[in-house]
């Protein structure tokens, strides 16, 4: 086997495609330079090896053989140099590509193989930048994907921390409501009626009880005579003090229709406050039909206050406190716990 077969077989065996062509072309260069001058046979060994070898290149790539233009292109070398002319367009591509007016197989061949690599080198690179240009796109929609799933993923996080935020203060609220609502069970479980003791004499009622003294009249008390009670109610006798507590509608007293006025004064000054009537059961009504001329929110802020010594603890239903019982020092009345506010 010579040297230049050895070389170009090597050549051939390493590299892909486009080596072959290269190393074709070296062949070629190679020849150019000694082969056609030591004669036919060199030529005809190398390129036909070379030949073979870009067969089985061409017909592994393509499925076809002999259908590389390297194949049919040192085909036609061959054929050229044998003395035989080349088949169909070769020998016009190898006359073409060589000198003006040469059909030298050494110069044809040479130039024809280097075009036929340059072009070969040239798709292989467009194939090359295709495929990096598909790589860079497929890398571009994966790191879409990968965004769109990191919004989604912080979507739902957002999400999730809004209900737990509102479970959260779902339970607190059903908690505040609880204890609001014992609160309020508590205080009603808690009030309830009163005793209340009233007197010409405040000196004779128990001490530490609740109280109702009188603030004008022939029986007005001082602040002095009722320290030591738990609370005091102050009583007007003839409705000139509309600070006061209550108004006392009985025979020798304010009147029913006088009854009206002074609620009216109180609520007017004390918007906030309750307005107490003191007046015999059977004077009741009397008095509930002058009030009745009052706005209606005066109105409901009146509390009756009835006497109906009957001696047994009661209220009166529609009053907001009885007097029950009369007695020689003191009166006692039951009251519920809206009675003075």
């Amino acid at each position: 086997m010579s040297p230049l077969y050895r070389r170009t077989a090597n050549i051939a065996r390493k590299h892909s495609r486009i080596s072959v062509i290269a190393a074709a072309a070296a062949t070629a260069g190679t020849l150019g330079a000694a082969g056609f001058a030591a004669g036919a046979a060199p030529w005809e060994q190398a390129a036909g090896n070379v030949a073979t070898t870009a067969h089985v290149d061409s017909s592994s790539a393509s499925g076809q053989p002999g259908s590389s233009p390297l194949f049919q292109a040192i085909a036609g070398i061959k054929t050229a140099h044998a003395g035989t002319p080349a088949a169909g367009g070769q020998l016009d591509v190898l006359r073409f590509a060589g000198p003006a007016g040469s059909t030298s197989p050494n110069a044809t061949g040479n130039q024809a193989i280097m075009t036929f690599a340059a072009q070969e080198a040239s798709v292989q690179a467009a194939k090359q930048q295709a495929a990096q240009q598909a790589a860079k796109a497929k890398a571009a929609a994966q790191a879409k994907v990968a965004a769109a799933a990191k919004l989604k993923a912080a979507a739902h996080a957002k999400a999730a921390a809004r209900a737990k935020a509102f479970a959260q203060a779902k339970a607190a609220a059903a908690v505040k409501a609880k204890a609001v609502a014992a609160a309020k069970a508590r205080a009603k479980a808690a009030a309830k009626p009163y005793i209340i003791y009233d007197s010409v004499t405040p000196s004779s009622i128990p001490s530490g009880k609740a109280a109702a003294v009188y603030a004008n009249g022939a029986y007005a008390a001082s602040s002095a005579q009722t320290a030591g009670h738990g609370s005091v109610l102050w009583i007007d006798t003839n409705g000139s003090d509309p600070a006061a507590n209550a108004l006392d509608v009985e025979p020798g007293d304010a009147t029913p229709a006088g009854a009206a006025q002074w609620v009216k004064q109180r609520l007017t000054h004390q918007p906030k406050s309750v307005a107490i009537v003191y007046t015999m059961r059977s004077d009741w009504q009397q008095v509930k039909d002058n009030v009745a001329a009052l706005p209606g929110w005066m109105q409901s802020k009146v509390r009756y206050w009835i006497a109906d010594p009957t001696g047994t603890p009661h209220v009166v239903p529609g009053s907001s406190a009885t007097q029950w019982y009369w007695g020689n020092s003191y009166d006692v009345t039951t009251a519920n716990p809206n009675f003075v506010g």
